[in-house]
């Protein structure tokens, strides 16, 4: 049976670091008290010149080089973002031109925190039905432009960075062996961002009102984030016949360390099958699991056969998840 199996890793975040200490002094708030509510001790900032399309062709390019993979060999790529380059085109567009990808096509997704997982389920299912040989996943995001700086609850949470994984096509029990997703829109309004799309058009009023940044309501969000990563993760483990005994790694969403103590909790792992980076980088939304996933790689702690479980959860509400088998 032919599955979609990782043969590269690729990962990039900007080189300016933002510390709590540094938010002291833009907002009100402690390092104590968004270490005891987040466990993030810093995130990093696009350089003003950087857009969303820069990290993920340096993500991709790393992903390629590990694999020693030329870019006509990619098939498809797919980006998985909410804060593209542009409205449209597709940032994948930008990215399949910056790789000299030409035998690619290119298309981005749109699935809050959950797109990079969402993403790596289009592009499985694209090489197991036989339509290409090699598929470039990326995650990708700079996020820190639609925050708002002046809300402590939200602005101490977010970074910037990107994330890739180079699937291909191959034959035998390595590669994706399921993957899980789900949405309910009856969920908008506890995260999302009011604007500038069609319902609320970019004007100076809406631009007063700061409606191009984010909005959240973080302590009910929290509540639906355990249980539907919990019960997605549940999900891809009982679809497989394996228990949280059997996985090696699992690799959820960074979106908040008391999130991610409170599902694995409740999945029964132990904190060595754990892979958690929030504290140095933030929730940098899509990009979180393929950034953890190269880490994870490059550090040794992730390696071949190993059964990884990914699970992700966004605004729409999103949420997903997928057991690979390394």
């Amino acid at each position: 049976m032919k599955r979609a199996r990782v043969i590269g890793t690729g990962s990039y975040l900007p080189e300016k670091v933002l510390t709590n200490y540094d938010l002291e002094t833009m907002v009100d708030t402690t390092n104590e008290w968004i270490l005891a509510r987040t466990g993030i001790e810093e995130r990093r900032i696009a350089a003003p010149d950087q857009a969303t399309s820069d990290m993920a062709t340096i993500a991709a390019q790393r992903a390629l080089e590990a694999a020693n993979v030329d870019p006509e060999e990619i098939d498809l790529i797919v980006v998985g973002t909410i804060t593209g380059d542009y409205p449209w085109p597709a940032t994948a567009c930008i990215v399949q031109h910056n790789l000299g990808a030409s035998n690619a096509y290119a298309y981005d997704l749109s699935a809050a925190c959950s797109g990079f997982v969402y993403a790596l389920s289009c592009a499985s299912d694209f090489l197991q039905a036989g339509r290409g040989k090699k598929a470039l996943v990326i995650g990708a995001e700079t996020f820190t432009r639609i925050v708002d700086w002046t809300d402590r609850n939200t602005c101490v949470l977010f970074g910037d960075g990107a994330g890739a994984v180079l699937l291909e096509a191959q034959d035998g029990p390595a590669g994706v062996q399921s993957v899980h997703l789900h949405s309910d829109g009856s969920y908008l309004e506890l995260l999302y961002q009011p604007g500038f799309g069609a319902r609320n058009q970019a004007t100076q009023k809406g631009l007063d009102e700061r409606l191009h940044t984010l909005r959240m309501q973080g302590n009910e969000v929290f509540k639906v984030a355990v249980r539907s990563l919990t019960e997605v993760s549940q999900e891809a483990m009982a679809a497989n016949d394996v228990t949280s005994a059997d996985v090696d790694l699992f690799i959820p969403h960074q979106a908040n360390r008391r999130i991610l103590e409170a599902t694995a909790k409740r999945l029964t792992l132990k904190e060595h099958q754990c892979v958690i980076n929030v504290q140095k980088y933030g929730n940098t939304s899509g990009a979180t699991i393929p950034i953890a996933i190269d880490e994870a790689v490059r550090d040794g702690r992730l390696k071949e056969n190993d059964l990884v479980l990914l699970a992700a959860f966004g605004g729409g509400f999103t949420w997903g998840s997928a057991l690979i088998r390394w």
